[in-house]
């Protein structure tokens, strides 16, 4: 089932998501929700927090063409960052048609918890390490606006709640 994505503005996304502690058939449905949710959107991550759950939650499939390759990741986080960094223009499904640059770890290694409880780690590079952290940032309250400068920031907000105005009148 199809999720609506909650937009920027919205203090839900400013949040803190809680620990799974246990991982349910609920969350199952969630993370398949959310897989189908982010490839209609068409995106390449979603966090829980942007279809409104407060949970640590992400999916991502950065394969463009080909076999797709989901991950589900219960209570992700980084173990381990490269020094070495890495520029990509990122954008966000809760920041429709916004871009901007954004410096991040070329590698990281990340360990999170599957759909079956079992635990991984796993070294991610290139768009796989910048979406794994874009999605681990949802689960932090952070956004990768919150790296662009004020101005640009303000900017996109302000679009944003222009957009909220205009889908609200519809």
């Amino acid at each position: 089932m199809k999720r609506p994505i909650l937009i920027h503005p919205d203090l839900r996304l400013k949040k803190v998501a809680e620990p799974v502690a246990d991982i349910s058939d609920e969350l199952r449905k969630l993370a398949d929700d959310m897989l189908e949710t982010m490839y209609d959107a068409p995106g390449i991550g979603l966090a829980a927090p942007q279809v409104g759950i407060n949970s640590r939650l992400i999916v991502m499939d950065c394969v463009k063409e080909g076999t797709p390759k989901p991950y589900v990741m219960f209570n992700p986080r980084v173990i381990a960052r490269s020094e070495e960094k890495n520029v990509y223009e990122e954008g966000c499904l809760s920041i429709p048609e916004q871009y901007g640059e954004v410096t991040r770890p070329a590698e990281v290694d990340v360990q999170w918890i599957d759909r079956d409880g079992k635990e991984h780690v796993e070294a991610f590079d290139k768009l796989w390490a910048t979406c794994v952290q874009h999605e681990i940032d949802h689960l932090d309250g952070k956004l990768f606006i919150d790296y662009l400068s004020p101005m640009k920031r303000q900017m996109i907000t302000r679009k944003m709640q222009k957009l909220k105005r205009e889908r609200a009148r519809v």
